[in-house]
């Protein structure tokens, strides 16, 4: 199941999202730096869940077409 593309591009989002998660919190605290670098990896994680949508429909009009 790993080899299955749109695990793998959740798997990365996943991680993402934990990487985000120190920053996000210093930035709370009031380190304007964290701030800059949660926000950088929010549009990331914007970026990449569109992949993961795409990705989905894709595969689903091509499972439609195959029945």
């Amino acid at each position: 199941m790993s080899d299955n593309p749109i695990v793998s591009k959740w798997n990365e989002l996943k991680a993402l999202v934990e990487a985000l998660e120190a920053d996000v919190a210093k930035n709370a605290k009031g380190v304007a730096a964290a701030g800059v670098r949660a926000r950088k990896g929010l549009r990331q994680l914007q970026s990449k869940s569109k992949e993961i949508v795409k990705l989905m429909i894709e595969t689903d009009k091509a499972g439609k077409q195959e029945k």
